[in-house]
């Protein structure tokens, strides 16, 4: 019995880190040790198909006008928690992306959700330790494809709103099914890189991925 639960145990482990591996495995995850990895399934000369399996993040919600003011908040409640503001006092290492749920229901005029997460490093997957701010929760997100553009430069509200109606355009165009209300903006990089920065637009993908242009991986 001991050695079947550790079986499992080491099983789960390896699991976890084919998840979330080593940063040098993506060219644009650069500042982290790890970094969520994926499956390309197809891409097209506009947009990529990836597949993520379910991780574990650490997030919270603010509301703004604006992504950056929400996001600057919630920046610094997440980095609290990972710099021991949690029920251990332990201190978490920073993984890559950060991700922001952006909702795409709002007047430009009206306050609007955003809700920012931090990967939580492959040690942490199974038992991260609880936060002790109330406003900062865990989040485990499920199985799922995306439809992803990337860009460069810096992650605002502007080039993120300009990038997911690209990326919804030509998601119209093929008549692909995704969720709609809502993407995920996507960063690699701290604010202190300067050159060659990479962000992402996601979009979930729905039904069977479309990729007319192109063949499956």
């Amino acid at each position: 019995m001991i050695y079947l639960s550790g079986l499992v145990g080491f099983l789960l482990m390896l699991t976890a880190e084919a998840k979330i591996g080593n940063s040098s495995e993506l060219p644009f995850c650069t500042e982290t040790k790890e970094c969520l990895l994926f499956d390309l399934v197809c891409e097209t000369e506009d947009y990529q198909v990836r597949h993520y399996d379910s991780v574990t993040w650490v997030s919270t919600t603010d509301s703004s006008l604006f992504m950056e003011i929400a996001s600057m908040r919630s920046f610094r409640r997440l980095f609290r928690y990972i710099t021991g503001e949690n029920e251990n006092g332990e201190k978490i290492e920073m993984t890559a992306p950060v991700i922001v749920k952006v909702e795409e229901n709002k007047g430009f005029w009206q306050m609007g959700e955003y809700t920012m997460s931090f990967l939580l490093p492959s040690t942490h997957q199974a038992n991260p330790p609880k936060p002790t701010d109330e406003k900062v929760f865990i989040n485990t997100m499920k199985d799922m494809k995306v439809y992803v553009k990337s860009y460069g430069g810096w992650l605002t509200t502007f080039a993120d709103k300009n990038k997911a109606r690209s990326l919804t355009s030509d998601l119209d165009q093929v008549d692909a099914e995704y969720k709609k209300g809502f993407h995920y903006a996507v960063g690699y990089d701290s604010p202190m890189k300067m050159f060659n920065r990479h962000n992402e637009v996601w979009k979930i993908v729905e039904d069977d991925p479309v990729c007319s242009s192109s063949e499956e991986k």
